[in-house]
C-alpha cells in the first residue's frame, strides 16, 4: 500500500550487478584501489540494473560509474586513506549507511593492541557526500570508537561513534535528494553491540544497534519536513543469525528488526533493500519498522545462494510493503 492508502501493484523482475576493481601495492603498506559498478548515475544507493521485468515495466537506466578510487597507506596498526572509498566507520549492518554510499575525502584508522583478548580501534574522517554517483553535494565527518575482546571464545565488538552532515544549501542539485535530505544538517550518534558465539551448528552472531539524531530543527524555518517529523529522531536494530557463508558448505539463516523513525538517518544514503519507499532512483530508507529474514547456502567460498523475505509497515502512515529477494552471488 501507498501513503496515500491506495494498492501499490506487485512486482517481478530480474536484476543484475556488477562490481570490477584493480587492487595495485607497489610497496609493502602501500596500497592504489580503483573500482566500477553498475547502476543508475542518479542513484548513490543501487549498483542493480533490471535485465527484464515480468510486468512490462521501463527498465530504467543502465549505467557504469567509477565508485572508489583511492591510494591507502598503512603501518604498525595504523592506514590512511584518500580519495573516493566507503564510509570509515564499523557496522555490522546497512541500516544506517548503504555500502554502496562512497564519499571522497579521507579516512584514518587507529588500532591498538591492549593485550592478547582486547583492541581498541579508532575509525575517523572528513568527505564530500555523493548526489547519485558522479555529483557531490554537502560534507560529514565521522569518529567513532571500537572496542573488539574475546571472552571464553566469544568474540564481542561494542561500538560508539556519530557522524555530522553539513548540507550544501546553496547547491541547487541538492534538492534532487527526496524529502529535503541534502539540505538539512545531521548530527547522529550511534552506538552498537556485537557478539559472536561459537557453536557446533556455526558461529551464532548477535547484535543491537542504536541511532539517534541530536539536531534539534526547531519550530519554525523553511524545512516543513522537519517540523513535521519534529521528535522522530531514533532508530533501533536487533539481530540474530546462525551460521556463515564463507566456506562450502556452509549455509546461515538470520532474522532482523528494525525501527527506524523518519529522522533518526538521512533516509538518502542508508540502505534500500528492505522497502520500496520513494520513487525512482532514490530511496526514502527511514519511517519504517519491520523484519528481514534471511537464508544462504555457499556452493563455494566465492559462490552463495541467499534468500531474502522483508515484512515493513510505515510509521507515520499506511505505507507499507513485502518483498522477496532471492541473490546469487559470485566473486573472482
Amino acid at each position: 500500500m501507498r501513503s496515500d492508502s491506495t494498492f501499490r501493484d506487485d512486482r517481478a523482475r530480474s536484476r543484475i550487478r556488477a562490481r570490477a576493481g584493480i587492487k595495485f601495492k607497489p610497496l609493502s603498506g602501500l596500497e592504489f584501489n580503483i573500482r566500477g559498478r553498475t547502476g543508475s548515475n542518479d542513484s548513490q544507493q543501487s549498483p542493480h540494473i533490471t535485465i527484464f521485468d515480468l510486468d512490462g515495466n521501463d527498465l530504467g537506466d543502465a549505467d557504469f560509474n567509477l565508485d572508489k578510487w583511492y591510494a591507502k597507506a598503512s603501518s604498525s596498526g595504523a592506514s590512511l586513506w584518500v580519495g573516493r572509498n566507503g564510509i570509515p566507520f564499523w557496522k555490522q549492518n546497512e541500516l544506517f549507511w548503504d555500502d554502496d554510499v562512497t564519499v571522497v575525502g579521507f579516512g584514518a584508522q587507529i588500532s591498538r593492541k591492549l593485550s592478547d583478548e582486547h583492541k581498541l580501534t579508532f575509525n575517523g574522517g572528513y568527505f564530500g557526500l555523493p548526489l547519485g554517483v558522479q555529483d557531490l553535494s554537502g560534507s560529514a565527518a565521522v569518529a567513532q570508537i571500537v572496542s573488539s575482546h574475546s571472552i571464553n571464545g566469544i568474540e564481542f565488538n561494542i561500538a560508539g561513534g556519530g557522524i555530522a552532515i553539513r548540507a550544501d544549501s546553496d547547491d541547487e542539485d541538492s534538492g534532487s535528494l527526496l524529502n529535503g535530505n541534502g539540505l538539512r544538517d545531521y548530527e547522529i550518534l550511534t552506538a552498537s553491540i556485537m557478539a559472536k558465539i561459537p557453536s557446533s551448528f556455526g558461529p551464532v552472531t548477535l547484535g543491537f544497534d542504536l541511532f539517534h539524531n541530536v539536531t534539534d530543527y526547531g519550530q519554525s524555518g523553511s524545512d516543513a519536513f522537519a517540523i513535521q517529523n519534529d521528535g522522530e529522531d531514533t532508530g533501533i536494530v536487533l539481530s540474530a543469525a546462525l551460521g556463515s557463508l564463507k566456506e562450502r558448505g556452509d549455509w546461515l539463516i538470520g532474522y532482523y528488526y528494525a525501527r527506524i523513525e523518519t529522522l533518526a538517518v538521512n533516509a538518502s544514503f542508508a540502505q534500500d533493500d528492505w522497502l520500496r519507499f520513494g520513487s525512482g532512483t532514490q530511496t526514502a530508507s527511514s519511517n519504517f519498522s519491520g523484519y528481514e529474514i534471511r537464508l544462504g547456502y555457499a556452493f563455494h567460498e566465492k559462490i552463495n545462494l541467499l534468500g531474502r523475505f522483508y515484512d515493513v509497515e510505515s510509521l507515520t502512515s499506511p505505507e507499507d510493503g513485502r518483498r522477496a529477494r532471492l541473490d546469487l552471488n559470485v566473486k573472482y
